[in-house]
């Protein structure tokens, strides 16, 4: 596991304060357009996903790993398929409790 350059776990919400840094969010995949998706944050605001073929179906969740390179748009490095359930409010609290609170544990 690479230590070096932590992933900040972030909703849609947290994006704006990361621009130009790794972050690590989830999203449910709501269209495909080429190497763009467009998903849903566990926040229920939108997300653009950059740079990667996905190969996620359309309403799964999915991990992304990369750059934040706009307020709601990530530059995607690595994609994880979760399948079409996931707890959305526990990963939206883990996003608050990770950049609030607790910080500290998480970078």
């Amino acid at each position: 596991m690479d230590t070096s350059s932590p992933a900040v776990f972030v909703n849609a919400e947290l994006m704006p304060l990361y621009v130009g840094r790794k972050v690590r969010a989830v999203v449910q995949v709501i269209g495909l357009d080429g190497g763009v998706v467009t998903g849903k944050s566990v926040d229920e605001q939108q997300l653009i996903i950059k740079g990667c073929s996905p190969s996620v179906p359309v309403m799964n969740y999915m991990e992304v790993i990369g750059i934040a390179d706009g307020n709601q748009s990530i530059r995607a490095e690595i994609l994880t398929d979760f399948g079409n359930t996931f707890d959305t409010h526990s990963y939206n609290q883990l996003c608050l409790l990770a950049n609030g609170e607790f910080k500290g544990l998480f970078l």
